[in-house]
């Protein structure tokens, strides 16, 4: 009873805390507070995204190593698939279609552009179905959601990265040599990346709402290899049709990465380049215009 009362007194009368303020418990410093609101989260939003760099790098690592895991042969499937394609191709087009490839040989042609067109069918599969198959991170931590399809864009450099070793090889057995062009082909890859990481935000923020869109996307890929000029040279498009073909926006790459591979021996058209180009740009646009619009009800739809 008597230390109750002089606490008390301690509490309440300001000259005994004055002269004994070794009497008074101390606290350390309250922590700052974070409050956080939507307008300041829209406006933060593109700061958070190099806050949570770390993040990003952990999703690539983490889906490098789910690919590989427990394969038989592990990153060898990055060289079977278009090694294989492209003996297909040659041989379709080229032995039985005969079509033409100039002063290039057409293994070299082929591969040339179906370094580009893996890597843009690869991401684009894989960023259409990012979110859903992060279901359980998604709701239940805050993050900026647009690391997930950008993550799943650049694994799919890996696969490139691995394949561009056969048309290394091809060119030693062919005793091909790239010329100075070879110095713009990272605008192209550039290009590509666009371009797929455009098309996965839609597909991406649609496969959310529609889970209809994964069967979709395989249909999509395998319908763009048909009318991409993949297995052939953009060159046996007539020229009126030439600038309508260009709204495909791979065209533009797959030209653009034969041209800065094959020194030259193969044509580059500006106004299809700017073609594609201009629908790149767009395609980039509206895709995170379409993702922000929609990302604040993935952790509630998904």
């Amino acid at each position: 009873m008597i230390l109750w009362f002089e606490l008390e007194v301690t509490l309440r009368a300001p000259d005994t805390m004055n002269a004994l303020p070794h009497l008074l418990p101390t606290s350390p410093d309250p922590l700052p507070e974070l409050i956080i609101t939507a307008d300041q989260l829209e406006q933060q939003y593109w700061r958070d995204l190099w806050r949570y760099r770390e993040l990003l790098y952990f999703l690539i690592w983490r889906d490098i190593l789910v690919r590989y895991k427990q394969t038989a042969i592990g990153v060898l499937w990055a060289l079977l698939r278009p090694f294989l394609t492209m003996v297909v191709f040659t041989v379709v087009f080229s032995n039985i279609a005969k079509l033409p490839a100039g002063n290039v040989p057409y293994p070299i042609l082929v591969f040339a552009a179906l370094l580009p067109w893996q890597l843009f069918a690869n991401a684009l599969a894989e960023s259409s179905n990012s979110l859903v198959s992060n279901a359980n991170l998604i709701s239940k931590v805050y993050f900026p959601r647009l690391l997930v399809p950008v993550s799943a864009v650049l694994v799919s450099l890996v696969d490139f990265l691995v394949s561009g070793v056969i048309l290394l090889g091809l060119m030693v057995w062919y005793n091909f040599v790239p010329g100075w062009q070879i110095v713009t082909l990272p605008l192209f890859l550039g290009l590509a990346i666009a371009a797929a990481l455009g098309g996965g935000l839609w597909l991406a923020a649609l496969t959310v709402k529609y889970r209809d869109f994964r069967y979709v996307v395989p249909f999509i890929v395998q319908l763009g290899l048909y009318i991409s000029p993949v297995g052939f040279s953009s060159d046996l498009v007539p020229a009126q049709w030439r600038s309508l073909y260009a709204l495909n926006p791979m065209v533009g790459v797959i030209d653009g990465f034969r041209w800065a591979i094959l020194a030259g021996d193969t044509s580059l058209s500006p106004p299809a380049l700017c073609w594609s180009v201009a629908v790149v740009a767009v395609l980039l646009a509206t895709g995170i215009w379409h993702f922000r619009a929609y990302e604040r009800t993935f952790a509630d739809v998904i």
